[in-house]
């Protein structure tokens, strides 16, 4: 899967808002990831060639919609023995990809312009959404760190990110995340319900019909 030699899209990054109203602890940072598409899809391509995307089955034995990877540290897996960060990649056996440093400098980077200096993401979770796939509501609650925020960088296809509350049955937010855009959540949003809705039909100019998200994660 070729990911790179693409012209980033013409669009300029804005301030940090918050992600939702009130919102004390999230933030949206618009087309923040733009500048650095064509080094980060590179980076992309050389850690999908070393450890390739795949449908992981949940704990229940369904098969993911999203295709997974990950590089960094740890990785986080899913299949009948439950959800968990490991070092190696189950399918090779061999350490996950280090983490590229035009990754670690994004994440960084986003993570304090939203108000979380000092963030050392240890693991980067790739999903790879193809239209009609989906992530259902969830917590991020695998880490053994939860003061560190998350970071989630949207590129290619636009997806609705799905913002709930401290319960699965709280009404959750409905926000459009474009290609460059960075979400950042964390303090009292960390463990917050998110997911993202079934993602539509179209073709991005960089990526076509599909979405690629990285997220950045404190997870030792």
């Amino acid at each position: 899967m070729n990911l790179s030699l693409f012209d980033d899209d013409d669009f300029a990054a804005i301030g940090p808002v918050p992600l939702v109203p009130g919102s004390t602890g999230s933030t949206l940072l618009r087309g923040f990831a733009l500048s650095r598409v064509a080094p980060l899809l590179a980076a992309l391509d050389a850690i999908v060639q070393a450890a390739p995307l795949r449908h992981m089955a949940t704990p229940g034995g369904l098969r993911m919609s999203v295709a997974m990877s990950n590089c960094g540290q740890l990785g986080w897996v899913t299949d009948t023995r439950g959800y968990r960060y490991v070092r190696q990649d189950p399918d090779g056996s061999a350490p996950w990809p280090p983490m590229p440093p035009v990754f670690l400098e994004l994440a960084r980077e986003a993570a304090a312009a939203a108000g979380y200096p000092g963030f050392m993401p240890d693991a980067c979770l790739l999903n790879r959404y193809v239209p009609g796939a989906r992530m259902a509501l969830h917590q991020d609650k695998d880490e053994c760190d939860f003061t560190a925020p998350i970071v989630s960088v949207s590129l290619g296809l636009p997806a609705t990110f799905l913002f709930g509350g401290a319960l699965r049955a709280d009404r959750a937010a409905r926000i459009v995340l474009l290609h460059g855009d960075v979400v950042v959540w964390g303090g009292p949003d960390r463990l917050r319900y998110h997911g993202v809705a079934p993602l539509k039909d179209g073709q991005h100019a960089v990526l076509g019909a599909q979405r690629i998200n990285l997220t950045f994660r404190k997870a030792a």
